[in-house]
């Protein structure tokens, strides 16, 4: 079976420690005072520690970093390489270790609840809180070549599913649910860890969207340009039980997917045993135009916010409206960071004016939305190189029969 070659390897040390001594410069230039650092979100503990669990990242200024466990201790041996990890039945564990308490906690606000605060103040009373989140998101974006190539190996591999797998998928009446568990199917078998992680909040994801038709342009309860029915209202992913394939429809399938944690952003659109109109290829062929123009400028030093605005600024007039969306209902993006979340930073919109660096991963999605018939458009994740965007998805693909 072709697939990837698929290990559960830890997080090497030398990876980690080269993370957590970036960590901490950025933590001296930017607070040269600080002396104590929480952090409790899954994302932000496995990037440090290479593991997820029930606790939390202590780290003193001066001295190496503390993950405690509640659940499971055992587990967090077997899965990091930090020299440091130690089971607590509480926070009182914790405050018993500490010499003395400083002014300030730095915390990654965006993952801490108000109930864990609370918890944790109890027994260790730093009142007052500032946040790690930009930190941790700056950091963050900037991939390792470790981590690339991860992402290499899951562009490539999604890129084949797309193109060898998807077309013995598809037959007449199958439903946009029973396409994407067939799909589902076959990355778990190539090696994908099957979850789609977001950091926006209340937002589920299976692998993504996948829609026939104008099923694109129902309304969304996600960030996104395409919308899908999903399969039922109280889990509005994936697609519908209730839609099934006929010739001629637009096959939609936007999938933010990954392994060993670490995601990819890519959207297909295709037609379904015959071709498109002109009118739909024309507005589709555009999309691919903008996205090469928007990978072009995928430099360091190039802002977000100038991307976006020449992208813009080239749409043709008859797509403007409907640009990112359907008319009265469009999303002010055309691109966004991915990593260990589908969402991260930098996003490719207005008002993101801090400059690109090298090895930087972008999803960039122009789209456009056609009444009666759906979306068009592309995605594919770019590598931030001194030579602009590079794709580590495949090509842009055109509005292909299968």
């Amino acid at each position: 079976m072709k697939g990837i070659d698929f290990d559960m390897n830890k997080t090497p040390k030398s990876e980690l420690d080269s993370r957590m001594k970036r960590f901490i410069k950025v933590m001296d230039d930017a607070y040269c005072d600080w002396q104590l650092c929480a952090i409790t979100g899954g994302m932000n503990m496995f990037y440090l520690t290479g593991t997820v669990c029930d606790g939390l990242v202590l780290i003193e200024r001066g001295k190496d970093a503390t993950l405690w466990v509640r659940r499971s201790y055992e587990r967090a041996l077997l899965d990091s390489e930090i020299s440091d990890i130690r089971p607590m039945k509480s926070f009182r564990d914790i405050a018993g270790t500490l010499a003395s308490l400083p002014e300030t906690l730095y915390l990654d606000t965006a993952n801490a609840t108000l109930e864990w605060l609370g918890l944790f103040q109890k027994y260790i009373p730093i009142m007052n809180i500032k946040s790690l989140d930009g930190i941790l998101l700056g950091i963050r974006a900037i991939k390792s070549e470790y981590e690339l190539n991860i992402m290499r190996r899951a562009g490539a591999e999604s890129d084949r599913l797309y193109r060898e797998v998807l077309p013995s998928l598809l037959y007449d009446g199958i439903s946009e649910a029973d396409l994407g568990a067939e799909l589902f199917a076959e990355y778990l078998k190539s090696g994908f860890h099957g979850v789609s992680r977001f950091s926006m909040r209340n937002v589920d994801s299976i692998l993504g969207h996948l829609a026939f038709g104008d099923s694109t342009l129902y309304p969304s309860a996600f960030n996104g340009a395409a919308g899908v029915n999903g399969l039922c209202p109280a889990v509005p992913v994936l697609g519908s039980h209730n839609r099934h394939l006929k010739s001629g429809d637009l096959i939609f399938i936007d999938f933010g997917v990954g392994i060993d944690g670490y995601h990819i952003d890519k959207t297909l659109v295709v037609s379904y045993k015959q071709a498109q109109p002109d009118y739909v290829i024309t507005a589709h062929n555009h999309c691919l135009e903008l996205e090469k123009l928007a990978a072009s400028m995928l430099k360091p030093g190039e802002k977000p916010n100038d991307i976006y605005e020449a992208v813009t600024a080239t749409v043709k007039n008859e797509y403007r409206d409907c640009f990112m969306g359907i008319k009265g209902r469009t999303v002010p993006f055309i691109g966004h960071g991915v990593g260990l979340y589908v969402d991260e930073m930098p996003v490719i919109a207005k008002n993101f004016t801090t400059p690109l660096e090298e090895n930087m991963t972008i999803a960039l999605e122009p789209k456009i939305g056609i009444d009666g018939i759906g979306m068009v458009g592309s995605e594919n994740t770019y590598l931030v190189t001194n030579n602009g965007g590079m794709s580590i998805t495949g090509k842009p693909r055109e509005l292909d029969v299968v």
